[in-house]
C-alpha cells in the first residue's frame, strides 16, 4: 500500500488533474543533484543524491507535517517527514535506476535519508550503495525516475551531476531522452496502461535524463 508521501503527491497531481488532459503527467516536480564517486579499481563507491521540490508541493508537505502550526518543521518533524518518505519510496528503488551494460543493478537502501527546507522549497538528500560490487562495464548508466509519472526529478543542468575518480580509460556524458522520440522509439511496448496506471510502470525511465559512463575494454 502506498504511504502518506506517495498519498500525497498522487493526491495533489489528482486535484491539478481536474483542469487538465487525462493523460498521466508529473504535476511535482524537483530539481536534482547527484555526485557520483568511483573508488581507484573502476567499482562505484556512492550515489549522492539531492533533490529540490518545487514551492507548491514543499508548502503541502509543510503544513502536513508541521503538527505545533509554527509554520516551520523542528527537528522532530523533519525526523517524521524523512521517515514518511522513506518508506514510501522504497517500494520505487528510491526512485534510482542503474544499469550495467543494460541490466538492472539492485541498490541497498540508504543507510539515513534526511528531509530539510531551504528557502522554503523540500530537499531531500541521501546516499545510495550497490548492494553488489559494481565495477563499470563497457557502458554503465546512472538516473532518477518516478515510475508513477506524477513526479518529475530531473538534473536541470548537466553541471548538477559530478563524477569523482573517473577512470582514464572511461567517458561520461548526460543523456536527455527527446520525448516524441522515445515514444516512436518504443512505441511497440508502450500500452494504454503506461498512461493511464497511477501504480506506474517502468517505461516512464525512457523520458529520464540519465548519466552514461562507457569504458574501454581492458587489456
Amino acid at each position: 500500500m502506498l504511504q502518506r508521501f506517495a498519498v500525497f503527491s498522487g493526491a495533489l497531481a489528482a486535484a491539478l488533474m481536474f483542469a487538465t488532459p487525462a493523460h498521466v503527467h508529473p504535476h511535482v516536480f524537483a530539481e536534482a543533484r547527484l555526485d557520483l564517486t568511483i573508488k581507484p579499481d573502476g567499482t562505484v563507491e556512492k550515489l549522492g543524491h539531492v533533490w529540490r521540490f518545487d514551492d507548491l508541493f514543499s508548502s503541502t508537505v509543510l503544513v502536513e507535517f508541521d503538527k505545533n502550526a509554527d509554520m516551520k518543521l523542528d527537528d522532530k518533524e523533519l525526523a517524521d517527514l524523512a521517515s514518511t518518505i522513506s518508506q514510501s519510496i522504497s517500494e520505487y528503488d528510491y526512485f534510482q535506476t542503474v544499469t550495467l551494460d543494460g541490466k538492472s543493478v539492485a541498490m541497498a537502501a540508504p543507510a539515513n535519508l534526511l528531509a530539510d527546507f531551504q528557502n522554503n522549497q523540500l530537499l531531500i538528500i541521501f546516499e545510495s550503495t550497490p548492494k553488489q560490487p559494481l565495477t563499470l562495464g563497457k557502458k554503465t548508466s546512472f538516473g532518477v525516475y518516478d515510475p508513477t509519472f506524477y513526479t518529475a526529478i530531473d538534473y536541470v543542468n548537466d553541471t548538477d551531476i559530478h563524477v569523482k575518480g573517473l577512470p582514464g580509460s572511461c567517458t561520461q556524458k548526460v543523456v536527455r531522452p527527446d520525448p516524441d522520440q522515445a515514444i516512436a522509439a518504443n512505441q511497440g511496448t508502450l500500452t494504454e496502461a503506461f498512461f493511464n496506471d497511477p501504480t506506474g510502470t517502468n517505461m516512464s525511465k525512457i523520458f529520464a535524463t540519465r548519466l552514461e559512463i562507457e569504458c574501454a575494454p581492458k587489456g
